[in-house]
């Protein structure tokens, strides 16, 4: 795998699997008895074995899934988060329509876009499930997902670049206080 996407595919998969790194409870254990399965028991009825329902379903739906944290902790707010503080941050007319539409946007991209990231998983695991791995189909099957992947994230964070540019940058550190981050020291995007 090239260097390049290998890096991206490691940092994709840190993400996507950090809500699956919890131990999860084993019915009729008790809290904290020691375990006789492992972490993975039940995995194994996925259908796509690595994405729980959870992220399947945030994946279909178009959900942010935290793909854009680098952006919305840096300053630079989400569509979505805006429009839900329009009033607060006294949006005109203008820019509720603007916002609006970025978040009609935003959701379709994402839908998309999770389409193809399932569907890349569902070929990666697909090459395992019928017994014929290789080591070019499966680097060239997580090369596919880690693009998949990267493609979401990029959308996501883009939206994010056009939501700075319809709001004040007083309206932007509103949105910093409003939301709970310190405030950022200059408006994104501006000198």
């Amino acid at each position: 795998m090239k260097p390049m996407l290998a890096s991206l595919f490691f940092a994709v998969t840190a993400t996507v699997g950090a809500a699956q790194t919890h131990e999860h409870p084993q019915p009729g254990k008790p809290e904290g008895a020691p375990s006789t399965a492992t972490p993975y028991a039940g995995y194994q009825d996925r259908e796509i074995k690595a994405l729980s329902a959870q992220q399947v379903d945030d994946l279909q739906s178009g959900k942010g899934m935290s793909l854009a944290l680098a952006a919305e902790l840096n300053g630079y707010p989400g569509p979505a988060h805006v429009l839900e503080l329009q009033d607060a941050l006294q949006l005109t007319r203008d820019q509720q329509k603007e916002t609006a539409n970025l978040v009609q946007q935003m959701k379709l991209d994402a839908q998309r876009l999770g389409q193809g990231v399932l569907a890349a998983e569902a070929q990666l695991d697909r090459l395992f499930k019928i017994g014929q791995p290789s080591a070019i189909t499966i680097s060239q099957a997580v090369e596919a997902a880690a693009r998949a992947h990267a493609a979401l994230r990029a959308s996501h964070l883009g939206f994010h670049l056009r939501m700075v540019e319809v709001l004040t940058p007083a309206q932007t550190a509103a949105y910093q206080r409003l939301r709970g981050y310190a405030a950022v020291a200059r408006a994104p995007g501006r000198p």
